[in-house]
């Protein structure tokens, strides 16, 4: 067995007999090459769970005690073995429905003994790129992730830092609007109102950006969910005004998932509706739609609706829309509806037509 680097490909050769292990190996024999060997069932199960590096693993059907297939059963059974490639090498067992038996316990491939030197050859260096193209991947992965953390951890500290004086000057800034050479003016008091909108969406906005950078550390463990009590809760603690009513369109489900990812996106989607409703007769209504893998929700308003074509706009980060003439809102908070529907592996989307109200959709996958 040769030093293993980071830079190495480690193999796992299982066969009962030690002169096939050898013979194997010295046909296998390169650069950067760890072998382990291994001359039982259980024996490569041990070797497997002792070293986390192994790319391959070259495995004999027939075995005393444990063949192969029940190797690569309870391999393909643990989440830290699963993807581990594996060949099955066999002088007999060449019936379809042992090859098919094979690859349901997990092998990738099969060679035939007497083994082909150029064929073995072949395919344990495919499997090698593979392996290396995997850990690139994951290596990739990981290294976004970081810094998709520290992003989020700079994102925070400077909208939590950027709040406290903000809400200090406009304190300030309100106590000089009640001045009377203030009121006793109407341009200055038109002025001050309009810097007033201005501090004040800031703030909205680094709230915002503050839940935006919060959103990812938001907890996943899953429960069961009545929906139409949540939304019941919801609509309590939203408190919309008297002319608008949230009911439920039919029957809602109780599912199984992270009752504060629901309860976020379903407070996102009402409260918009709420905020934005320009009837006198608000009606907000909740329903949902047994889709297989999926529930397809939807919040429907009567509100001032939108063009069609703002309907993937509206989901963009920092995106507004306006409304009656104003820019309203901070064009965070369907993104991160957006977000939090796409992790669980659902999508969103919305219909909308100019004075009859919008309904957005969004799929979310069963557990």
């Amino acid at each position: 067995m040769t030093s293993d680097s980071p830079n190495s490909f480690s193999i796992l050769l299982v066969d009962d007999k030690m002169e096939n292990l050898i013979s194997l190996q010295r046909m296998l024999e390169g650069d950067n090459r760890c072998f382990h060997l291994a001359t039982s069932g259980n024996e490569a199960l041990k070797t497997v769970l002792r070293n986390n590096d192994i790319g391959l693993i070259l495995l004999d059907v027939q075995m005393p005690e444990m063949d192969g297939f029940e190797v690569a059963r309870l391999l393909q059974l643990n989440p830290k073995t699963r993807d581990i490639s594996i060949i099955f090498v066999t002088a007999i067992n060449k019936e379809e429905q042992n090859v098919i038996r094979g690859f349901t316990a997990g092998a990738v491939d099969y060679l035939s003994k007497p083994l082909d030197v150029n064929v073995t050859r072949a395919k344990v260096n495919v499997f090698e790129k593979l392996y290396f193209s995997r850990q690139e991947l994951k290596n990739a992965l990981a290294e976004k992730d970081k810094i998709n953390k520290q992003l989020e951890r700079f994102t925070y500290m400077v909208a939590h830092d950027l709040k406290s004086p903000l809400a200090g000057a406009i304190s300030l800034l309100s106590m000089i609007s009640e001045e009377d050479c203030v009121q006793q003016s109407p341009e200055m008091k038109d002025q001050m109102g309009t810097v007033l909108s201005a501090t004040n969406h800031l703030t909205e906005m680094i709230s915002a950006i503050l839940d935006y950078a919060r959103q990812n550390a938001t907890a996943e463990t899953t429960e069961t969910v009545d929906i139409n009590l949540l939304i019941t809760d919801i609509s309590k603690l939203l408190f919309p005004p008297p002319n608008i009513r949230i009911v439920a369109d039919g029957t809602l489900p109780v599912i199984t998932a992270p009752r504060l990812k629901l309860q976020r996106i379903f407070q996102n989607l009402i409260s918009n509706a709420i905020k934005y409703n320009d009837k006198a007769n608000g009606l907000i209504a909740v329903g949902a739609t047994d889709k297989g893998d999926f529930y397809e929700f939807y919040v429907k308003d009567n509100g001032p609706g939108m063009q069609q074509r703002d309907t993937d706009r509206v989901f963009r980060l920092f995106e507004r829309l306006d409304y009656n003439g104003k820019e309203e809102g901070s064009g965070i908070g369907l993104n991160i509806f957006k977000m939090l529907v796409e992790e669980q592996g659902g999508k969103v989307w919305a219909e909308s037509e100019p004075g009859q109200g919008s309904i957005f959709y969004f799929l979310w996958r069963k557990i």
